[in-house]
């Protein structure tokens, strides 16, 4: 709440007064709204105008709001952006004595003030040199003093605006871009701005602006309504925090959301990006009005020069046919003279792909009139819509900005109805750079560029647009998706088997990068249950690609060299298995001759020996920020601790580990150190930053730590105190539950817990206390999250009984909290 206090509520147009009439306006219970934001504009105008009249001014003088102020939209904590107009015939010392007898009271009561001193002219000179201040005069409104004065510079300032607008406005459009690449997109962030945010308040008022130049309109349909409840937002968002901050931060949605009477805070963002879409459409249409009416503009004056100076006629109108129905004009897909929407159910499709194919935008025009006069598709579709559906999702990139007109008309929803529930649905992992449905968009787009390595690109391409569409419902997504895909793949034509086989893909799209980063590829068990989910060779192909455009269109935190090749290995496997290839058995596997060098090495020395291989450090992709990771043999003699030491260690030299599989090798006598067992373990890490370390240095670390000469515990604390986190935000308690993986060589758990320095070596602690032997760990870090798959045994290589194995879950879970 607002930190203003009420000084002497008896002077109503006093300062204290003024206080407390504002304080008590904020804490009245009705909601943010523009009913509020008037009054509040329209009680400090009564205040400004008093203090005004009562500092004497000269004739000549007039106190005028310019920007928010001047539209009257001021949220509780927003700036005074007030201009003190005089026509220069008063003293100067004069001028700055009324100055002073206005800002000061602003400033006594800790009111932000955005103040300047200006003749009409100097305004309009500044307004010439500055283009924010020159959008800021376009909402002058006189509050008090010379009313002639303050309308007269209004009224030149627009007339300026209007002739310099075909310099004016390319100016303007370069500040939206920049403004957009510092602070993202706000219908996709988690935290957007909702100001300076691509879509945003400054965006709306941009189109105020373009409209006031009467070069081009933005379309209106809806973009009130979204301003204000950007607004509404805002104002929530300042009475929860008391500051004046544009920021919808993680930790204030929940507030935010009570105080607009909203269920919860993705409601609240729902509501947010849903505006945002709606002024980002308007402003993409917009521009590219301002861009063809300019570049009109600037043709015919080359072509009268043509012409020596004569008038030149209008040039005729070229159409040129794009599909049937739909022909392409002043760089746009409308509809033909001779279309006929209301006969014509398929033509919204067959525009769309059209558009998207030949890389235009599809005319807003065009769409509205779609969308008034198109007929309901028949159920199932005509052969024709399924196939304009997928060569719309298979033109890549171009689709998105066609599918986001389809969706801005409600075309999209009226084809597939279940497309409501995911619309701007926030994804509340970071991981996730968009919403719900634009990831399904952009993961189809990403599926576009990989339709030459599958024999269906169709299916491919729909479960890409329906893999995630069971966000909408409650419970696991997959298993909802599973229901909604069977039902829309029916809906849109294919056939039963087609039908199936999108259901399938949409139910396991998780199966393959969840199976190769959580899961042992060495037990047979694992590829086997791949191989029973899938069924068939065509069907794991088609997986394999969604897996990857879906990884792709996450975020780059979701896709890797090293998950990349993980789930080839898997898909690999598993076609063996779908061939009829036995698989071989892991417990008759040798060691590899490395291996077996190691062993022997260790078992002659009693100590740790080693080898870090760095021949595939470097990424499969030049652009790839995560290396596929270095190899890290260890042996050394069977003891307890290893694994706590070694991942220990590994943490100490900021290396993290992605996988790591443990095996005793037994060696026989007759290679010279005499019969005995060592414990070799393989890893898999990736130097957090920085150059990897050396293999003397890890060994030598290695060695204390086994020999109790490195505390390892108090070293780690001390990295742990300095981990950033987020402040305000509370992580979830781990999470450790026994996973029905069907295994017969190991009991395996799976531990969800935030992610942090040393986490593999606490759980190895925790385990070693447990007396349990651990055979192969396999780590998966998204953002903050790490999910650790770890097969355990009895010391004998037994497996664990279920009711021990839930025991030791609970244990681990105590001992990570």
């Amino acid at each position: 709440m607002t930190t203003l206090e009420p000084q002497d509520a008896t002077e109503e147009q006093g300062p204290g007064g003024y206080a407390a009439a504002r304080l008590r306006l904020l804490q009245e219970k009705t909601p943010s709204g523009p009913e509020r934001r008037t009054a509040l504009a329209g009680l400090t105008d009564d205040w400004l105008a008093a203090l005004f009249a009562a500092a004497a001014p000269p004739k000549g003088t007039a106190l005028v709001a310019v920007g928010g102020y001047g539209r009257a939209e001021l949220s509780p904590r927003s700036d005074l952006d007030l201009l003190l107009l005089h026509d220069g015939t008063a003293p100067k010392e004069a001028i700055a004595a009324l100055a002073d007898r206005l800002w000061y009271p602003v400033w006594d009561l800790g009111l932000a003030l955005d103040h300047s001193v200006r003749t009409p002219a100097q305004a309009r000179a500044t307004a010439a040199d500055d283009l924010k201040v020159h959008l800021g005069l376009l909402d002058a409104r006189p509050l008090a003093g010379d009313t002639a004065l303050a309308t007269a510079l209004r009224s030149t300032v627009l007339a300026d605006w209007r002739n310099q607008a075909v310099r004016r406005l390319p100016e303007l459009a370069e500040l939206c871009r920049d403004r957009a690449a510092r602070s993202g997109e706000l219908r996709f962030l988690l935290e957007p701005d909702l100001k300076e945010a691509r879509g945003g308040l400054r965006d709306a008022q941009a189109l105020r602006a373009v409209a006031a130049s009467w070069l081009a309109d933005a379309p209106r349909d809806g973009l009130d309504t979204a301003r204000r409840r950007l607004l509404d937002a805002r104002d929530a968002l300042h009475l929860a925090t008391g500051r004046a901050t544009d920021r919808l931060a993680l930790q204030e949605q929940d507030a935010v959301a009570e105080q607009l009477g909203l269920l919860d805070a993705d409601t609240l963002l729902r509501g947010v990006y849903e505006a945002a879409g709606i002024v980002t459409y308007a402003s993409d249409v917009t521009w590219r009005e301002v861009g063809r009416v300019l570049k009109a503009r600037s043709a015919r004056p080359r072509l009268r020069s043509l012409l020596g100076g004569r008038a030149a006629q209008k040039p005729p109108v070229e159409r040129t046919p794009l599909a049937e129905g739909v022909v392409e004009m002043d760089g746009e897909a409308v509809l033909a003279l001779s279309a006929k929407p209301e006969r014509d159910p398929a033509l919204p499709l067959r525009a769309a792909a059209a558009a998207a194919q030949h890389g235009l935008p599809l005319s807003p025009h065009a769409v509205r009139r779609l969308a008034a006069a198109a007929k309901a598709l028949p159920v199932p579709w005509p052969a024709e819509a399924r196939e304009a559906l997928v060569t719309l999702l298979g033109a890549g990139a171009p689709a998105v900005p066609v599918w986001e007109a389809l969706e801005a008309e409600g075309l999209v929803t009226r084809l597939l109805p279940d497309w409501e529930r995911v619309r701007h649905r926030p994804q509340r992992n970071p991981v996730h750079t968009w919403t719900v449905d634009r990831h399904l968009v952009e993961t189809a787009v990403r599926a576009a560029s990989l339709t030459r390595r599958v024999g269906r690109p169709d299916l491919l391409l729909v479960a890409a647009l329906l893999h995630d569409i069971g966000k909408g419902w409650p419970g696991d997504h997959s298993v909802a998706g599973e229901t909604i895909a069977r039902d829309l793949a029916a809906r849109i034509g294919f056939d039963r088997t087609d039908t199936a086989t999108v259901a399938t893909l949409v139910r396991h799209h998780l199966l393959l990068v969840d199976t190769a980063t959580r899961r042992d590829l060495d037990d047979p068990a694992t590829v086997q249950s791949v191989a029973t989910a899938v069924g068939t060779v065509g069907t794991l192909e088609l997986l394999h690609a969604l897996t990857e455009a879906d990884a792709l269109a996450t975020g780059p935190a979701a896709w890797s060299a090293w998950r990349a090749s993980l789930v080839a290995d898997l898909v690999k496997r598993v076609s063996g298995v779908l061939a009829g290839q036995p698989l071989p058995d892991p417990e008759a596997a040798a060691p590899s001759a490395e291996q077996e060098r190691l062993a022997v090495e260790a078992l002659r020395t009693g100590e740790p020996a080693l080898t870090l291989h760095t021949r595939d450090e470097q990424p499969l992709d030049p652009d790839e920020p995560e290396p596929v990771g270095v190899e890290l043999v260890i042996a050394l003699p069977d003891q307890p601790g290893v694994l706590p030491a070694v991942a220990g260690v590994l943490a100490l030299h900021r290396l993290t580990v992605r996988a790591a599989d443990l095996r005793a090798v037994h060696l026989p006598a007759e290679l010279g150190t005499g019969p005995g067992s060592v414990l070799v373990l393989d890893w898999r890490v990736a130097a957090e930053y920085g150059s990897l370390p050396q293999g003397h240095r890890l060994r030598a670390d290695l060695v204390r730590a086994l020999d109790g000469s490195l505390d390892i515990p108090a070293r780690l604390a001390e990295r742990e105190a300095a981990y950033p986190r987020r402040r305000g935000v509370q992580a979830p308690p781990p999470r450790v539950t026994v996973a029905p993986a069907d295994s017969r060589l190991a009991t395996v758990l799976e531990v969800r817990a935030q992610d942090a320095p040393g986490l593999l070596h606490r759980i190895g602690r925790a385990l070693e206390g447990a007396a349990v032997r651990v055979r192969s760990a396999h780590v998966s870090t998204l953002g903050a999250n790490a999910v650790d798959t770890l097969y355990v045994t009895r010391p004998d290589g037994s497996l664990l009984p279920d009711e021990e194995a839930i025991d030791l879950a609970r244990a681990l879970e105590a001992a990570l909290a």
